[in-house]
């Protein structure tokens, strides 16, 4: 059994032990480079810290149905939508992966302070402005940590926005660790979970049992449902390049929420999501890490939404249950731009 399982929500095992890519001076531009051929572009961002780029890549081209991609983690990349060239260019949606300041392709900073929610949301506004997004034609997907920074950019800069999907996330991080430690824990043999939380109580994360009962009794369950040697080498890869000082700064080392003294540590906008008025689809699933009802619940409390269930899916749904995923997805993105959403 491998022991390098973790998704947005459990990074333990690779975290302790990842170095990360160190960016002095030659991080730094001042202008926008384009690879014509390859549809990527590294985009110059302005900080309170300095300039630095992100990496972005376009997939096809629509006028009208352009769907911005934010990645979980925090710190992780956009290989995790890895298959979405498979099912949006037939349907003439145009895609955007993109690295977030931290991650991957994107410069690496080391700089505590750039890793706010709000700095986060001015950078995809800074992204959104360099490709020419606009209300005739941006869509913004967010997906774990992606759809805690849609919810906050649409709270911020809705009026930029065609619509907003926001998969596999709750909007409280409370409730998140409620349902993770009296729902999914207890689904765990009673051993198993007594040892995970006695680890957790301890704070002691670098136990090589943490990562072991995780990796055979939960990451198969409820991120990516699948035989470990089966997962996508694309998540693979995305696993192996998150960047820990984004991650454990703001999210921390525990599965079963978030680690005390990490700074979205009771981060909520329950009360919030009526202040979303943009045609909005919340995604969940079955098996998720994430309270699927919950996200029912949050499409009924944005002024303007749908709720799509992945029945066979998990945290992943794109790669475990595509069959609901995307036919949803794709649906909703038509309805909107042919004007027949909410009819």
């Amino acid at each position: 059994m491998k022991k390098l399982y973790f998704l947005f929500f459990g990074v333990v095992g690779l975290l302790l032990s990842c170095q990360p890519k160190d960016q002095g001076e030659e991080g730094q531009v001042e202008e926008t480079i384009e690879i014509q051929n390859d549809g990527i572009r590294m985009i110059p961002i302005s900080t309170p810290s300095g300039d630095f780029e992100v990496f972005t890549k376009r997939v096809g081209d629509s006028p009208t149905k352009k769907v911005l991609l934010l990645h979980g983690g925090p710190g992780m990349t956009h290989e995790q939508y890895g298959n979405f060239d498979q099912y949006f260019p037939q349907e003439d949606i145009e895609f955007i992966w993109y690295d977030q300041l931290g991650s991957a392709h994107s410069d690496q900073p080391e700089d505590s302070t750039l890793w706010t929610i709000d700095r986060f949301v001015d950078e995809v506004e800074q992204v959104r402005t360099a490709l020419g997004l606009n209300k005739d034609n941006f869509y913004l997907l967010g997906q774990s940590w992606g759809g805690m920074l849609g919810m906050e950019y649409a709270f911020k800069h809705q009026d930029k926005l065609k619509g907003l999907i926001i998969c596999n996330m709750m909007s409280s991080l409370d409730e998140y660790e409620k349902y993770a430690k009296e729902v999914l824990g207890p689904q765990m043999p009673p051993e198993v979970f007594a040892e995970l939380m006695g680890i957790e109580k301890n704070m002691d994360f670098e136990n090589p049992r943490y990562m072991e009962l995780l990796g055979e009794h939960h990451y198969p369950q409820h991120v990516l449902r699948m035989p470990p040697d089966e997962w996508p080498e694309e998540i693979n890869r995305m696993m192996s390049q998150v960047n820990p000082n984004v991650y454990v700064y703001m999210q921390g080392y525990s599965e079963f929420g978030i680690t005390p003294g990490a700074s979205l540590k009771g981060w909520d906008v329950k009360d919030q999501l009526k202040n979303i008025t943009v045609p909005t689809l919340v995604v969940g699933a079955i098996h998720d890490t994430m309270d699927p009802k919950h996200m029912e619940w949050m499409s009924t409390e944005v002024a303007n939404g749908r709720f799509l269930l992945c029945p066979n899916g998990s945290h992943l749904s794109q790669y475990d249950d595509p069959e609901h995923f995307f036919p949803g997805v794709i649906q909703f993105i038509k309805d909107v731009d042919s004007g027949n959403f909410g009819k």
